[in-house]
């Protein structure tokens, strides 16, 4: 019994070499495993570049500046930039006044020192083309605004740009409100003064409500004052009109003719008309009497 085992052993490894060699065949009939798929890389600038963000080179107004760096932000962030690459490609947005200073900010800068982070970037961006001057400035004619002959919505839309300069002091809904109350002319605060509004913008389009319909009112009050007033013109500037309205309707006969007394002061005497002459008694009695009075006169 002892012989058999070695044979036992030889035809298991011969099993098990026969076993290999199809499972081998079998790995050399499978294709071959595809290509891992290739690296894709994104094109960061092309999509900042997608969203045309606006250039910056020189500007009085310090919000201008500000509006500038926001709004490249905004794509930079869009575009999914690192650090470096928003100062790189914000940087490049630059032109005139302002690519001359980063120029010259970069060459200040030591030769070992660390590649300019993006909120160094904003900060002395600011520092530089915002003047806090001009900001206290416009702090100033924020606090001072007044409709004056403004719209409504032209009034907030100055509001709202002016604001921007004094963040603090419209933090609050309610204090926006009362500074925007505030710049209104009296009737339209007077109405608006004894409700509640829930929101800035609901005080907002109720004064253009309000403010719509008392313009409605007086332009139908002065509609009103101009036709009477062309009425009374019409009534009483036409002295033919008033002729006609009490000598009748002009006819054939009497269109040729003047009216007595304007014939008699056309013919250049002290005539009277016919209804004031003197008959020839009273004519005859009143020379009588003339002569004999010149007669007691004389001594």
């Amino acid at each position: 019994m002892g012989g058999n085992v070695p044979i036992i052993v030889e035809e298991l490894m011969q099993t098990q070499n026969e076993m290999m060699h199809v499972f081998m065949q079998h790995l050399q009939q499978q294709p071959p495993p595809p290509p891992p798929p290739p690296v894709h890389v994104r094109d960061k600038r092309g999509e900042f570049m997608k969203g045309r963000p606006p250039v910056f080179t020189h500007s009085a107004d310090p919000m201008e500046a500000d509006d500038w760096l926001r709004a490249v932000e905004r794509q930079l962030n869009i575009a999914q930039c690192n650090d470096l690459e928003k100062v790189l490609y914000a940087s490049r947005q630059l032109q005139g006044a302002a690519q001359t200073w980063w120029e010259s900010y970069q060459a200040a800068r030591p030769n070992n020192a660390s590649p300019v982070t993006w909120l160094e970037f904003c900060r002395d961006f600011r520092a530089r083309h915002i003047n806090e001057g001009m900001i206290e400035l416009k702090q100033e004619e924020f606090r001072s605004l007044r409709m004056g002959s403004m719209t409504v919505a032209e009034y907030h839309d100055t509001f709202e740009q002016l604001a921007r300069y004094a963040p603090n002091e419209v933090r609050e809904d309610a204090d926006k409100q009362c500074l925007f109350m505030k710049g209104l002319y009296y009737e339209l605060k007077l109405q608006l003064a004894g409700n509640t509004y829930p929101t800035f913008q609901a005080l907002v389009n109720r004064a253009i409500v309000l403010d719509n319909m008392r313009k409605g009112q007086d332009k139908k009050r002065r509609m009103l004052a101009q036709g009477s007033g062309s009425n009374n013109r019409q009534r009483f500037s036409s002295p033919q009109g008033y002729q006609q309205r009490f000598q009748g309707p002009v006819s054939q006969w009497n269109r040729n003719q003047q009216p007595q007394r304007f014939q008699n002061q056309a013919q250049g005497g002290n005539q009277r008309p016919p209804f004031q002459q003197r008959n020839p008694i009273q004519q005859q009695n009143s020379q009588q009497t003339h002569r004999s009075g010149n007669s007691n006169a004389t001594p």
